[in-house]
């Protein structure tokens, strides 16, 4: 059971609190979250501001449909790493330690 409510703490910040009967009795926590800083009950998507999994994917949907997206392809071969010459070689220089 969650329940909310957004009040104004005053000067002195002391807070009266009338517990409806609905709550059981027992050991309860109480969370205070300042109303400027109050995030919705579902963070945003990682990588972009979708708030559901519907919505990520229109919006991915929207990006592949771009007539202006560059392929990822155009990449390939650019960047030579850091240990120089052909990745594939050395990659396969390394497995060959593995035997």
């Amino acid at each position: 059971m969650s329940i909310t409510q957004t009040v104004d703490i005053p000067a002195n910040r002391r807070l009266t609190i009338d517990v409806p009967r609905e709550v059981p009795v027992g050991r309860t926590i109480l969370a205070f979250t300042p109303a400027g800083n109050r995030r919705s009950d579902t963070a945003p998507l990682p990588g972009g501001s979708a708030r559901t999994v519907e919505e990520a994917l229109q919006m991915a949907e929207e990006k592949a449909a771009d007539p202006n997206r560059k392929p990822i392809s155009r990449l390939f071969g650019t960047c030579k790493g850091i240990f120089g010459g052909d990745g594939i070689a050395y990659q396969r220089a390394i497995r060959d330690e593995w035997d």
